[in-house]
This record gives structure tokens, C-alpha cells and sequence, in this order.
């Protein structure tokens, strides 16, 4: 089975007054089950016609410089010179969705559908075509906010509460596609909090059976009351179309993106704990006492850091976030991430079978020195290997999960050494000869000491696996 984010897409939108993206208030929702042959021949047109003049359609265009095939050749150079070396240029286009969440123009789309594009345009169904501009990206969370280029006023769709949302609550996916026009499909939400998926370095989703295909990217997973509850990004599938398995980004994390665009941020800043976790197994739930395997095991806490000052320490296990289960790592980041910098938030957590609440004031990341990597050289098995100390960005840049510390590979040169003992860009060098790695200064250090024909015991960290072998 593969995840694939989705390419084009067209969405519906209800035509209803924006909903300010701080709000998350919500009427009370009666679910029935359909009674009478009246109820069951009820249907979503209205829902859907309500909806369909907000949706837009989103063009991205980049040139990118096409070589020639000859370029290079000492036989073709002599005739042709700089004719073969000059590069034509060529324009890329791709389309996908966005929903309208303000009705100045404020767009909500996936970062993929925009990526590196040099031109942005908007499309309405009623056949209006604007300029935009990107307000904020952020490639961690696969979100983009973009501006229509226009003093109009646009319909918008409401931003609902995805913590609200339950698994069989019915939804309507609108998109385009493969690109055969704007198509509606209805599905209930299959899952709520899904993570661990490996989509990408966002890892909290909704999961609906509703059909969504290559095509849906930026289109929205609406609810009955026509209101957005998530932005639909991938599918899982082995042939690239649906097999009842998509999965959308929830709209609260959509509202804390648009409202960091709102305030001029051109890229969105999660909130700072100073603390980094990790999952917990039957055998470490066993181990704390545990009835079950969830929460998130803290492993280290930085000094001075809000974990530290609100009085987290290693070994503790967060069990919960304001009053909603943290089944891991990934469930805590995300609440963090929509709490926001500069909020208070609850934690009860386990510490020596106790339970007890703390409260944590998140904060902004302090600045951190960029450092240039580090290519080793000389007679070692790391030969080859730029390697960079990890901090927030370097773990983000290299898809690991934030807060992870130590040394880690940013790049590989093809056929050093480093890869052929099968070293790779991501993995997390934790010790050598027994000797643990803290930076890059101590990684040079015991490879300078090093002699030839020494035999080395390596300890590599890789998609939370150690991988231990011995090289000479």
C-alpha cells in the first residue's frame, strides 16, 4: 500500500457569513438515524447547490529550464556550443482547490498544489478569474493560505470545530477528479485522530470512506451544516485511486494556520515546550504501570525550557492535554500546535503511578545559531556524510519528529563510503564504540582519533529503530 496526496481538485463551499477563526462556537448537533421511506429519499442537492458558488479552482504555473539532450557531448559541443548549453524554457502547470475561509479572498489550499510556482490563479464557478498571492506556507502541515489580488467580496465557508466531529457523522467530498469536472461524493468520517500514517511530517487526520481520487488536493470534507471540517491531502491506495481510505487535514489546524497568515506570519510557528517524547508499547506501559498503551513518554526536558518551568520531568507520561487524550507523541503535537504560542495549556500526566495536572505556558522558539553541515572526510565509515546537529528546523527539514536531538545526516555523496555501508540523509547517529554523540564536534572528535583498520561499532537511529553493526 502507498499514500498518495492528491493532485488536482475543485471544492464546494457554503455560502455563509465567515466565521472569525478564533471562534469555535457551535450549535448542538442531533444525530437521528433515517426513520421512514420519506427520510431516506431525502438529499444533499441543497446542501451541494448551497455550497458551489465558493468553490474555486487553483492554477499554479513555474518555468523550469529544459536541457538539451546533446549538452555536454565534446562532438555536438564543437558544432553548437553555446546553443547545446543554453537551457529552453518551459512552463509547468498544475491545478488543485482552495476554499474560501474570508470573504476578502482568503484561501486555504495544500502547499503541494503551490509548490515553487512563479503564478497563482484563482478561478470561481462563475467564471471570474483573479491574480493571487501566497500569504503563508508551511510544508510541515502540507497548508497554504493565498489572497485573491481583488477588492470583491467573496462567499466563504465556516470553519467548524473538528474536535466535534464523530466517526459516522455523514460528509460530502467535492473535487475534481482526475479532472473530469466538479463531482460530489458523500461518505461518513471513519476515523477521527489518525495518526502514525507517514503521510508527512503533520501526522493527525480525519479519515473518511467518502471517494476522494488524485485530483481532490485543497478540497474540502464538509459537514451537514455545510461547514468545513477538514482540507482532504492523500489517500491510501495501491492502484493511485480510491479505495475507501482518504484522509483530511482537521479544520482547527487549518484555523490556527489562516490565523497566522491573518497576522502578517509568512510561514506558521508552532509553538516551544522544551521537551521531546516518545511512544509507548504494551511492554513500556507495563514497565509505568499502565492499564493501556497510550500517552506520551517524556524523554528529556531542556533546561530553563516551559516543560522545565512548569515542572515536567523525564519519566513523566502525558496522558492528557486540556481534557482530551494524548494517544501519543503526534495527538500531544497537535494540540500544542493549535493551542498557539503564548497559551496556557493543562496536562495531566503519570508520575510514579500518581496522577497529577501541571500547566504549561507554550512559548516561542528561542533563535538558534544555523550552523553550515559538516562533511566528514578521511578513513571512517562516515566518510562522505554531511552531518548537522539537530535542532527544530534541522528535524523538520529532515522529517523527523520535532524536538528530536543528537547528530544527524543531511546528505549522502553517491558512492562514498557513508553509502556503502547503507548510511542515509535522516538517519540519527546515537553512538560509536559505545560512545554516545551529542554533536558534531564529538562525532569528529572520535572519528579524528580514530586509527586505520579500526573496527567500528556503529548504533544508528532510523524511523525510530536502532540499527547497530560493525564495519572496518
Amino acid at each position: 500500500m502507498t499514500f498518495r496526496q492528491l493532485g488536482l481538485a475543485s471544492i464546494t463551499l457554503a455560502l455563509v457569513a465567515f466565521m472569525p477563526v478564533a471562534s469555535l462556537a457551535q450549535e448542538p448537533v442531533t444525530r437521528q438515524v433515517p426513520a421512514s421511506r420519506e427520510a431516506i429519499q431525502q438529499s444533499f442537492a441543497p446542501l451541494v447547490k448551497a455550497t458551489a458558488p465558493a468553490v474555486v479552482n487553483v492554477y499554479a504555473a513555474r518555468q523550469v529550464q529544459a536541457r538539451s539532450p546533446f549538452a555536454g557531448d565534446p562532438f555536438f559541443e564543437q558544432f553548437f556550443g553555446g546553443q547545446l548549453r543554453g537551457s529552453r524554457p518551459r512552463v509547468e502547470r498544475s491545478l488543485g482547490s482552495g476554499v474560501i475561509v474570508d470573504k476578502s479572498g482568503v484561501v486555504v489550499t495544500n502547499n503541494h498544489v503551490i509548490k515553487d510556482a512563479d503564478e497563482i490563479k484563482v478561478a470561481l464557478s462563475d467564471g471570474r478569474e483573479f491574480s493571487s498571492k501566497i500569504l503563508l506556507r508551511d510544508e510541515t502541515s502540507d497548508l497554504a493560505v493565498l489572497k485573491i489580488e481583488s477588492g470583491d467580496t467573496f462567499p466563504v465557508i465556516a470553519l467548524a470545530d473538528s474536535d466535534k466531529v464523530e466517526v459516522g457523522d455523514l460528509v460530502l467530498a467535492i473535487g475534481n477528479p482526475f479532472g473530469v469536472g466538479q463531482t460530489v461524493t458523500s461518505g461518513i468520517v471513519s476515523a477521527q485522530s489518525r495518526t502514525q500514517v507517514g503521510i508527512s511530517d503533520f501526522d493527525f487526520f480525519i479519515q473518511t470512506d467518502a471517494a476522494i481520487n488524485p485530483g481532490n488536493s485543497g478540497g474540502g470534507l464538509i459537514d451537514m451544516q455545510g461547514k468545513l471540517i477538514g482540507i482532504n491531502t492523500a489517500i491510501y491506495s495501491r492502484s493511485g485511486g480510491s479505495v475507501g481510505i482518504g484522509f483530511a487535514i482537521p479544520s482547527n489546524m487549518v484555523r490556527a494556520v489562516v490565523a497566522s497568515a491573518l497576522k502578517g506570519n509568512k510561514s506558521f510557528e508552532r509553538p516551544y515546550i522544551g521537551a521531546t517524547f516518545q511512544s509507548i508499547d504494551s511492554d513500556i506501559a507495563a514497565s509505568l504501570g499502565l492499564k493501556s498503551a497510550f500517552g506520551a513518554l517524556v524523554t528529556a526536558v531542556v533546561k530553563g525550557g516551559p516543560a522545565d518551568v512548569a515542572g515536567l520531568k523525564v519519566g513523566d507520561v502525558v496522558l492528557k492535554v486540556q481534557d482530551v487524550r494524548a494517544d501519543n507523541p503526534d495527538v500531544l503535537g497537535y494540540r500544542l500546535s493549535t493551542a498557539g504560542i503564548g497559551a496556557t495549556v493543562n496536562m495531566d500526566i503519570m508520575r510514579n503511578g500518581k496522577s497529577q495536572t501541571i500547566a504549561v505556558k507554550l512559548a516561542r522558539e528561542p533563535e538558534v545559531k544555523q550552523a553550515a553541515p559538516v562533511l566528514i572526510d578521511g578513513d571512517s565509515p562516515f566518510a562522505g556524510a554531511s552531518v548537522v546537529d539537530l535542532n527544530a528546523r534541522n528535524a523538520s527539514r529532515l522529517r523527523l519528529p520535532r524536538g528530536t536531538t543528537g547528530v544527524a545526516i543531511a546528505d549522502i555523496y553517491p558512492g562514498s563510503p557513508a553509502q556503502r555501508i547503507g548510511l542515509r540523509p535522516g538517519d540519527i547517529i546515537r553512538r560509536i564504540n559505545k560512545v554516545e554523540i551529542r554533536s558534531v564536534q564529538a562525532l569528529t572528535d572520535i572519528l579524528d582519533a580514530g586509527r586505520p583498520g579500526l573496527m567500528w561499532q556503529l548504533e544508528i537511529e532510523r524511523n525510530g529503530a536502532l540499527i547497530r553493526q560493525f564495519v572496518r
